[in-house]
């Protein structure tokens, strides 16, 4: 039969380690500094940069394929001694829409839907970071990381068309118009695809649902807007493109920056129309910044 020891036997068998920690005697960078971090890091995310080498196969691959046919564009341009670029700066986004679309789904989930899964967002504003220092860090980060993709070609026609002695003022005011539609674009698609990714911790549903929202959007609304073109409804046509994001950007640079329209018949809006687009599109994306602040603040409580 076990004889229990007495108590003053126990203590003297108990130990204290010192285990070496030390209370932190360093700057203390705060809020700025934390916030600049998580923007850095996770644009470099963006592009896998950091991270292993499966991360970074496809936003780098994405970065290649918008990048090649603007410097196949280019070759034939010097090539042939053309006059003029084969396509506008204001519609290379346009056409590479689904390059973009694939972009953002891969790369808005993979911002957010992991903090999510693993439960880190409480650890971040365990620290001065507040939520309206993750979100714009975040909302900023994605937005820079489809600059960087959608204004990289613009730069290799821009270049070229210089190479190939086209017109200098007008290739610069071309360029310059289709920096500031590749611009709102960014801040549409990454406050978008960060609203939806923000919605679910699993990244495969955050995907999908992200290219529902760009991708398959823009081609229920360009074929509902052929239709209506060929039913002699043309009036119709631009009001149609209020229901894509797509379609939204092309109807601002055609009102404003004297881009031709992709819409069927190039029926762009007018003026008019044209500001409706932009309270619309400019709600968009108060409206994400807004509902990521809401998520973010019940996941942080």
């Amino acid at each position: 039969m076990a004889v229990e020891q007495p108590l003053t036997q126990r203590g003297e068998q108990s130990r204290i380690h010192n285990i070496g920690y030390r209370n932190y005697d360093g700057p203390r960078l705060g809020r700025a500094y934390a916030r600049r971090s998580l923007y850095s890091q996770s644009l470099r995310g963006s592009y896998g940069l950091g991270r292993s080498v499966k991360s970074k196969v496809l936003p780098m691959l994405l970065f290649v394929v918008m990048c090649v046919p603007a410097l196949i564009m280019v070759a034939v341009a010097v090539a042939t001694k053309a006059k003029d670029l084969p396509v506008d700066y204001t519609r290379y986004a346009v056409i590479m829409q689904a390059v973009i679309g694939l972009y953002v789904a891969s790369q808005g989930p993979q911002a957010v839907s992991r903090d999510l899964r693993f439960k880190t967002v409480p650890l971040y504003f365990s620290r001065p970071v507040e939520t309206s220092d993750y979100v714009r860090a975040k909302y900023a980060a994605l937005t820079s990381a489809l600059f960087i993709l959608t204004a990289a070609p613009l730069i290799v026609l821009y270049v070229g068309a210089l190479l190939a002695k086209l017109d200098f003022a007008d290739q610069t005011k071309g360029f310059g118009q289709g920096l500031v539609s590749v611009a709102l674009l960014s801040l549409l698609f990454a406050g978008i695809g960060l609203v939806i990714s923000a919605v679910t911790p699993r990244r495969g549903f955050g995907i999908a649902a992200v290219i529902a929202a760009l991708t398959i959007s823009y081609g229920a609304v360009s074929t509902v807007q052929a239709i209506a073109f060929e039913q002699s409804s043309g009036d119709a046509v631009p009001w149609l493109g209020l229901f894509s994001p797509i379609t939204l950007i092309d109807g601002v640079q055609t009102a404003f920056l004297g881009a031709s329209s992709a819409f069927p018949g190039e029926v762009g809006p007018s003026s008019g129309q044209g500001v409706v687009y932009l309270i619309v599109v400019l709600g968009l994306i108060a409206g994400c910044y807004g509902l990521l602040m809401r998520r973010y603040r019940k996941v942080g409580l």
